[in-house]
């Protein structure tokens, strides 16, 4: 089970990969293990040193009763203190994007793997869908 983001590919350069878990209830796991989780619109952000992730929709489990959760609150991250101080530090200083890259299953635990992004121009967009275009025409001809 694992649940991507492709968008981010198409709209960031991925500069750096960061795997961290998610402070989640309980009706929240088992949603994400039914699959009803969208990253696409999700970012992270820095606050009182720890990082959350924002707009990250998980859908209400539909046995949980009055212990469901909103569907797009924040989410805390888990990550060490000296991680959070070197996110922080390269978001201020180079404005990259925490972005929210897939969800997926370690054990039982669930993990995020958060990209540190950095945006893509117009122009960078269409050289990506050229060389995309060019890579399976290569591929055809082989």
């Amino acid at each position: 089970m694992k649940i991507e983001n492709r968008k981010a590919n198409h709209l960031y350069f991925i500069l750096d990969k960061i795997e961290c878990g998610i402070e989640l209830k309980g009706t929240e796991i088992k949603s994400i293990r039914k699959g009803s989780c969208d990253i696409r619109d999700s970012f992270a952000i820095v606050k009182n040193n720890e990082i959350f992730v924002v707009n990250m929709y998980i859908s209400k489990y539909k046995e949980g009763n009055n212990f469901n959760h909103e569907e797009r609150r924040t989410r805390k991250l888990l990550l060490h203190k000296h991680e959070i101080k070197k996110l922080r530090e390269k978001k201020e200083r180079e404005g990259i994007t925490l972005v929210p890259l897939e969800v997926y299953f370690k054990g039982s635990n669930a993990k995020l793997l958060l990209g540190v992004c950095k945006g893509k121009k117009l122009y960078d967009k269409r050289e990506t869908i050229k060389q995309r275009d060019l890579d399976r025409e290569m591929r055809r001809k082989a």
